[in-house]
């Protein structure tokens, strides 16, 4: 059976790789912030020093106020300090303007900036990006030191200094390679973990989808393995728990049931010896009956009539307790169907008010047994006639040279939707949908389980055109076929 896409093991695998992802793209994130920050501080930090340190050693040297040379000179000097060529210095004094490359632009200076450092003797920066190149732009006054306790005067001399930052930018880029190859190696063991976790959840899950099954296949002795003290553990101790009790209950209702089946067993078969006798006496006296007063005739036939009722009865419950003993047993022979129906109806005189829809004689043939096909279409038969109206129609045909389907449909009223789904159990009547029933309530059960024990279906349901129709298929087997799955089966030989 394939797993669905949103099982448990998908769900865990689902979840433990988001969470692995939002752990490590939370601690690289901040990783990078940190990292970052530090490199790009680090770099910043150093290269003011140094250019503050140049300009202290150099612009005390140079003469005041300086001349549009001598600011080239300076910003030159000042360059040759830095790291290899990265350092680009401007050099401004008022209006004048000179740079360590002639004719360099320097582009990335903001007037922002130069106002900045023209406002307060300070040391500003910024970084610029441009083009995708990223830059620190360093700008400091120039402030010659004064006599002894007097201000520090500005000299109106700014120098500007420009550093090309990709070697950060390169460690920088390097980090968020780490960071990514980082995420997938989380992702990877989150999903191996997910699957170890997955295999530890699941497999008692799977223990209880197996025990349950077994449970519901009728092996109520099955039991968990409890391990461990988790949630886990406490559900498989429930279950044990659960099914001990469901276990339990069943066999006391086993024992109790079949202890009813020997009841009635035991009292319909002590009743058939005593039945025997008044039928005896009653046949008797229906043969006098003639030569009694009325008041007398009428007590004996009513005896007579309800001692017939009575072993119909008797005969009835015995019927039932071999099925439910399962000592049914099934004599196959094959048969002429339609000559069975035929003398089914004669023998209960029923020619005149049933109506029949039979095949020719000999075209449909069947492995059946004839007496319990007999019982069959008698109840049903007698049903129609006792409950339904007039007509009663019965119909016989084959279906597809498999079965044979055998319907009985009478002119009634019908049967009543909350009726239907009871009419074939053990002593249900209905006094609302149909009229009171004078039989035992146990003919449509009997009816179904000779049913079952051929291998057959049968369903009640109602006519379109009204009334109450019974369906009944039963298999055609073929010699060397294999019997039903219930009852005992034989073979007789004509």
């Amino acid at each position: 059976m394939p797993r669905p896409l949103g099982g448990l093991r998908v769900r865990l695998l689902v979840a433990f790789a988001v969470v692995a992802a939002a752990a490590t793209l939370t601690t690289g994130a901040l990783t990078f912030r940190e990292a970052r920050t530090g490199v790009l501080q680090q770099s910043q930090d150093t290269v003011i020093e140094d250019f503050r340190e140049r300009v202290d050693a150099l612009a005390p040297n140079y003469p005041f106020p300086p001349a549009r040379p001598d600011l080239a000179s300076l910003a030159a000097d000042v360059a040759r300090g830095g790291r290899a060529d990265n350092w680009r210095v401007l050099a401004a004094y008022r209006e004048l303007s000179a740079t360590s490359s002639p004719g360099d632009t320097f582009e990335e200076l903001s007037p922002a900036m130069r106002a900045a450092v023209g406002s307060r003797p300070a040391t500003v920066f910024q970084r610029v990006s441009r083009d995708g190149r990223s830059s620190l732009v360093v700008g400091m006054p120039v402030i010659y030191a004064a006599p002894r306790h007097a201000a520090r005067e500005r000299s109106g001399l700014e120098l500007y200094l420009t550093v090309s930052q990709q070697e950060e930018q390169g460690y920088v880029e390097a980090l968020v390679s780490a960071i990514e190859r980082a995420t997938v190696v989380a992702l990877a063991l989150a999903v191996v973990l997910a699957l170890l976790a997955a295999r530890g959840v699941l497999r008692p899950v799977r223990e209880l989808r197996r025990a349950t099954r077994s449970i519901a296949q009728g092996r109520l002795d099955t039991r968990l393995a409890v391990r461990g003290s988790d949630e886990l553990a406490d559900l498989s101790h429930s279950f044990n728990e659960t099914a001990a009790a469901l276990e339990e209950s069943v066999a006391e209702l086993r024992r109790m049931e079949a202890g009813a089946r020997r009841f009635a067993a035991d009292v319909s078969h002590e009743l058939r010896t005593p039945l025997a006798a008044m039928s005896a006496v009653t046949d008797v006296l229906d043969e006098d009956a003639v030569r009694l007063d009325d008041d007398t005739a009428m007590a004996v036939r009513l005896i007579s009539e309800e001692t017939t009722k009575l072993t119909g009865l008797v005969n009835d419950l015995m019927e039932i307790s071999r099925f439910d003993a399962g000592a049914a047993d099934l004599h196959l022979d094959e048969i002429d169907l339609a000559e069975s129906v035929r003398r089914t109806l004669s023998a209960r005189s029923w020619q005149e008010a049933v109506e029949t829809e039979l095949p020719e004689p000999g075209a449909l043939r069947g492995r059946v047994d004839p007496r319990r096909l007999d019982v069959i279409v008698a109840n049903l038969v007698a049903n129609a006639l006792r409950h339904g109206g007039p007509p009663v129609r019965v119909r016989l045909r084959g279906e597809g040279g498999r079965s044979a389907v055998i319907e009985v449909r009478d002119g009634g009223e019908g049967i009543d939707g909350t009726v239907l789904p009871h009419v074939f159990d053990r002593f249900y009547k209905s006094d609302t949908a149909r009229s009171r029933s004078e039989g035992s309530g146990l003919g449509l059960a009997i009816t179904a389980e000779n049913v079952r024990l051929h291998g057959g279906t049968v369903r009640a349901a109602n006519h379109p055109d009204g009334g109450a129709v019974f369906t009944v298929v039963l298999p055609l087997r073929q010699d060397g076929a294999p019997g039903p799955a219930t009852g005992r089966e034989k073979e007789t030989r004509p």
